[in-house]
């Protein structure tokens, strides 16, 4: 006799605020991930970087040396190296155990609004108001961009790099994905806003930021909403999702708010301050 199969639980979604870190850090721009998700990178608006225990919220390191606001920021593989971008046009590659700029590269017209590895570390990827993405060699003594991306027509709002493909969005309404070993490109419209979202550790669900203090998370196969969480009262401003557990990151005002599936025991809700 065959019995039905079970229905298959729906995926969950991280609901329940685990904790509160107040950055001190003016306006946290954006909120990242580590690799493995044991840290996050807060990138102020007091020119600041910061890295913190996303179990504990206690924070680790400082990262001083940017002019002006940090706006985005990236983990290496290996967790050894970050880079950030700032409104003062420069990329920044950081020694995370040291916490000394290991390099500062120049050469965009305008703030650089996003920045990411490619996955071994050896290129970074910079996005720009002047509209062009430069290419970074980490292991070059060269301070000189390796190639220089300008066919978006106005600045460049967003990019992921996945294996040896780069996406990018620009203000422009449309996204480009690139073959980085071959220099190929195509391009595709969007309609819409800019908002930072992300995709869920499963690739089930893509949330996205809002100003109307919630996270939306939206179901990829049905397209309909499945959650509507609530922040706070100001705008999302970013947010992350862990790479493996159902944990999320979003950032509002001077705040980071770390998010998990079940509550978690009260002993272990450590607030920084």
């Amino acid at each position: 006799m065959a019995f039905p199969q079970a229905k298959p639980q729906p995926p969950q979604l991280p609901q329940h605020l685990l904790r509160t870190i107040d950055c001190h850090q003016g306006a946290v721009r954006a909120v990242r991930f580590n690799v493995d998700g044991n840290y996050l990178l807060s990138c102020g608006s007091d020119k600041s970087l910061k890295l913190w225990s996303v179990g504990r919220g206690t924070l680790l390191k400082t990262y001083s040396g940017h002019g002006y606001e940090v706006l985005d920021a990236d983990s290496s593989y290996d967790s050894s190296q970050v880079c950030s971008c700032s409104s003062d046009k420069t990329v920044i590659l950081w020694d995370v155990a040291t916490g000394q700029v290991s390099r500062k590269l120049r050469g965009h017209a305008g703030k650089v609004n996003c920045v990411q590895f490619n996955e071994e570390a050896s290129v970074i990827l910079s996005g720009s108001i002047d509209g062009t993405v430069r290419c970074w060699d980490t292991r070059s003594r060269k301070y000189q961009p390796i190639q220089v991306l300008d066919e978006a027509r106005d600045s460049i709002s967003s990019l992921k790099v996945a294996q040896h493909e780069l996406l990018t969005g620009s203000v422009d309404g449309r996204v480009r994905r690139y073959d980085l070993r071959m220099g190929q490109y195509t391009g595709h419209k969007m309609k819409g806003y800019k908002l930072d979202c992300c995709l869920s550790n499963k690739d089930t669900h893509v949330l996205s930021c809002s100003e109307d203090g919630h996270v939306y998370c939206w179901d990829l196969v049905e397209g309909s909403l499945s959650l509507k969480l609530p922040v706070g009262k100001a705008v999302v401003q970013s947010l992350s999702f862990h790479p493996i557990e159902t944990c999320l990151l979003t950032a509002m005002e001077g705040r980071v708010q770390v998010w998990g599936a079940q509550p978690e025991e009260a002993e272990d809700d450590t607030l920084a301050t």
